[in-house]
């Protein structure tokens, strides 16, 4: 060997020298490191583990290499952890994997496996380093964790209420199996950004968003209240109340939202609304009078059928003129029935303009019609499990005549705009001043509606004749409006009483109430004032038209005298001169009185 050869190989060997105590010291840091620490062959076989790691799993240098190694990890993670490694390494990518790792005492704790690649100056791998932390303690809080998730879970699957879980600015990260059931959605279809909205009707989701959005900005309990669609296609409404968690520092981490179905609340407030909106009308509106004031005969027999027929549900045609008291008598029924503790609301058919009458009835979804802003619900809905009082039947329009038909026959309506029908349970009574018969003949009134109202027909007379009702009317409206007017009236003089007797009183109780008021704002004693000019006169018929007029109050009178002899004296009944004749009972009793006619069919002496 010649001198070059010798000191070739003399720097060869300082170099490895050097090198192995390069080793050395590296091997003396990785044992110094308070951390587990490992070294492994491109293949993942074991070439190198430090002090701690041997300490900690008590396992030898020698049984360390290798595959050696495998020994300690948990049979039930070995698996997973291998082909996690080999995967990795053969990616050539630095990774990391969970696994147990077994301690000299045989305690298995979990640790989080970490490894990177060290590569040469051409990039080749030449080992994988990789530390152990353990995390035993993070795994138990994961593991509690997903038991206390999954026992929430549990708990809020079995509540009949919704269950919302949101992230701080309102992601919803859970909903419970309830709110999916009811509505038809997913976990998937809610966790959507921006699908919070999906179930709430169009008209709420304005209000909704905007009141949503402000209540989570101010980190305080708030509620909201909105239809939410059912999967059944109907909406009901909710009351959701937002409450919110917060962490140690109090800054909010979930918000937890309740739904309750508020639907029955809503609809009775509603109700209450329209039955609240109704009465301030009823008392602002003037009244004709506020009690039943009577002692005459005619109206006994009519109090006896309403204390018959109220206790019924059986629908009542109210029959009488103008200003007879129909809205009294329908009252009465009411107060009198079973749904005495429920609403009373009435519609005036002829007050109402025909286009707008339905909608009035039945109400109206917003968008109906022109003008239709918002929902409304009609007098029918207000009424339910009450009494509806239409005053003025006569009058409705055919279309909505036949409208009113179906709701008597099938107990369900629909409102404009919509197509789901709407079942109620209400007391119907109908009034008018029309003949309905002649109506019907007319082609005005639909047959069979009138069929369906005039299932107890209450026909209420005249003031004309119940002429004994007079005076006890007379005083009762004095002591009301003098009270109102602040006045004493205690006298009505005989002659005052004898006009309003003789009087006919086309306007009926309303005339005479109206009489009435009118004296007792003009008198200034104790005495009422009376101009007898205040009352309706026919104009003076000329003589010739008086002779006709005699003639045929004459033939008249022959006819009714000839019906009263062929019916022996009797009035009503079905063998009576007033169905022999075709006319009302109470109207053939006036044409007796007025013609001075004996119900015995004798020949009266008629006034020329």
């Amino acid at each position: 060997m010649d001198a070059s050869e010798r000191e070739n190989r003399r720097t060869l060997e300082d170099a490895f020298d050097e090198l192995k105590k390069s080793e050395v010291r590296f091997r003396t840091i990785i044992d110094t490191i308070p951390i587990i620490a490992w070294c492994t062959l491109p293949d993942g076989s074991g070439e190198f583990c430090n002090k701690r790691w041997h300490d900690y799993t008590g396992l030898s240098s020698e049984a360390a290499l290798g595959w050696g190694w495998e020994t300690v990890i948990h049979p039930e993670d070995l698996g997973q952890v291998r082909n996690r490694l080999l995967a990795d390494l053969a990616s050539g990518q630095p990774s990391e994997v969970e696994g147990r790792l077994r301690r000299f005492d045989g305690e298995y704790r979990w640790f989080l496996f970490r490894y990177e690649p060290l590569r040469d100056e051409t990039g080749n791998i030449v080992n994988w380093y990789g530390t152990n932390t353990d995390i035993e303690d993070l795994k138990c809080a994961e593991l509690k964790l997903r038991q206390d998730e999954q026992e929430f879970r549990t708990i809020t699957d079995a509540i009949s209420q919704y269950i919302v879980v949101l992230a701080p600015y309102g992601n919803i990260l859970y909903v419970n199996r309830v709110a999916l059931e009811q509505t038809g959605l997913t976990i998937e279809d809610v966790r959507e950004e921006g699908s919070f909205s999906l179930p709430f009707h169009p008209d709420d989701i304005d209000r909704v968003t905007t009141e949503r959005r402000e209540g989570l900005l101010h980190d305080a309990p708030f509620e909201l209240e909105m239809r939410v669609l059912l999967k059944g296609g109907q909406y009901r409404w909710h009351l959701m109340q937002y409450n919110p968690l917060k962490d140690e520092q109090g800054r909010t981490v979930r918000w937890y939202v309740t739904g309750t179905d508020i639907d029955g609340r809503k609809k009775a407030e509603e109700r209450l609304k329209s039955e609240n909106l109704a009465l301030r009308e009823e008392i602002d509106r003037f009244s004709m009078f506020g009690e039943i004031v009577s002692s005459s005969e005619p109206m006994r027999r009519v109090l006896g059928q309403v204390e018959k027929v109220a206790q019924s549900d059986s629908t009542v045609l109210i029959l009488g003129e103008t200003g007879t008291g129909k809205e009294l008598i329908a009252r009465a029924l009411h107060r009198l029935s079973s749904r005495s503790g429920k609403a009373f609301i009435q519609v005036n058919c002829a007050a109402i303009p025909q286009s707008l009458i339905a909608s009035e009835l039945f109400g109206h979804e917003r968008g109906a019609f022109t003008g239709a802003v918002q929902r409304r619900l009609g007098k029918f809905e207000a009424a339910d499990g009450g009494t509806l009082f239409l005053d003025e039947v006569g009058d409705l329009p055919m279309e909505t005549q036949i409208a009113l038909l179906r709701v008597l026959q099938e107990r369900e309506f629909e409102r404009i705009g919509s197509n789901h029908p709407i079942s109620i349970d209400i007391r119907l009574i109908a009034a008018t001043n029309r003949n309905l018969p002649a109506a019907v003949a007319a082609g005005v009134f639909r047959e069979d509606l009138f069929y369906r109202l005039n299932v107890f027909p209450i026909a209420i007379p005249p003031l004309r004749e119940r002429t004994e009702d007079i005076p006890v009317l007379a005083e009762y409206f004095i002591g009301r409006y003098a009270k109102k007017a602040g006045k004493n009236i205690r006298h009505i003089s005989k002659r005052t009483l004898e006009q309003f007797k003789a009087y006919s009183w086309p306007g009926n109780i309303r005339e005479l109430q109206n009489v009435v008021e009118r004296a007792i704002i003009l008198s200034e004693t104790d005495t009422l004032f009376f101009d007898e000019s205040w009352l309706k006169r026919e104009p003076a018929p000329s003589s010739k038209s008086r002779d006709g007029l005699l003639a045929l109050a004459e033939r008249e009178a022959e006819m009714i005298e000839a019906a009263l002899v062929e019916c022996h004296g009797r009035v009503s009944g079905p063998s009576g001169a007033a169905v022999k004749l075709g006319i009302p009972r109470q109207t053939l009793e006036s044409k007796i009185r007025s013609l001075g006619i004996s119900k015995y069919g004798q020949k009266g002496q008629i006034s020329k």
